[in-house]
């Protein structure tokens, strides 16, 4: 009898090794409880719900943005024949069947110091970008320690947008919208640990949602110098490519090189842009009206 039970009770322990194995987990469809009937009912998956960016464009606030003042920044919002504004409109060109040939959106503008005119260029290139017909572009400050794009574009009620970044508020509170194919997360004040709030989890998955909501073929980050600190760094897993504006007075071969060395290995150099060039030709290149 002893042996029998002995028996029984290492049949029972090898049947109980051969159905549950470490590291492996048993399957089942989901399930819901029917609380009248007291039994059990299994449901197909849920399909998870898809935002329509068309709506969540229409949820951004609307903002009027002074002619004078961007032209007293030296912004074209119009087409123009002035010499810079076809430039930024060639740049628009050559920026789109770039990353159209890589599948890339996501673009940080920096320089390699400052005063080089990076938020001059990305909010040219916004604006330029946002001029196509049922296109849809979005310009956002991360220069969180010197945030310039709100005075730039005359924006006096900006929000701080490092409470966006932390998922304390919502796109719709923070973001602006200019005409309709323009999003604008301009920033009010400079947020404390900058390359902190740029390493963060919580600011990759914030931008991940924001692209993933407006679903905006070009995304323009304006982001700090890059030699310096390491915000831009911090911030190539949500970036696809830099694009790298130059002072054609002041920057120096060694800045640029030493920018190239940088971003090896970690972030694509999608290209250079040279501000502040004296071009006498250029005039000879306009053709027709604006």
């Amino acid at each position: 009898m002893t042996e029998d039970k002995s028996a029984s009770r290492q049949m029972a322990r090898g049947a109980t090794a051969s159905l549950f194995r470490p590291g492996r987990t048993v399957a089942h469809p989901p399930m819901t409880l029917d609380l009248v009937k007291g039994r059990e009912i299994f449901t197909a998956p849920l399909t998870p719900l898809r935002l329509n960016p068309a709506k969540v464009w229409e949820s951004l606030t609307p903002v009027q943005l002074s002619a004078e003042k961007l032209a007293g920044n030296g912004l074209f919002p119009l087409p123009s024949n002035q010499p810079a504004a076809l430039a930024i409109d060639q740049l628009r060109s050559k920026l789109l069947h770039g990353l159209a040939a890589r599948g890339w959106k996501r673009i940080a503008i920096t320089s390699p110091t400052h005063g080089c005119g990076k938020s001059f260029v990305a909010t040219n290139l916004a604006l330029s970008l946002a001029r196509r017909p049922g296109s849809r572009t979005a310009l956002i400050d991360l220069d969180l320690r010197q945030p310039h794009l709100a005075d730039l574009l005359g924006i006096a009620d900006a929000h701080d947008l490092g409470d966006f970044l932390s998922g304390a508020q919502p796109l719709e509170s923070v973001f602006r919208r200019f005409g309709r194919t323009l999003a604008l997360g301009v920033n009010r004040a400079p947020v404390g640990m900058a390359a902190e709030t740029l390493h963060s989890p919580d600011t990759a998955e914030t931008l991940a949602a924001m692209v993933e909501q407006l679903d905006p073929e070009v995304v323009l980050y304006d982001m700090p110098p890059a030699l310096g600190t390491d915000d831009v760094l911090a911030m190539t897993p949500s970036l696809d490519a830099v694009l790298l504006v130059v002072d054609g007075t002041k920057t120096s071969p060694d800045e640029v090189r030493a920018c190239e060395r940088l971003f090896e290995g970690r972030i694509p150099l999608l290209g250079v842009v040279l501000n502040r060039t004296q071009d006498r030709a250029a005039q000879r290149h306009i053709y027709g009206k604006a």
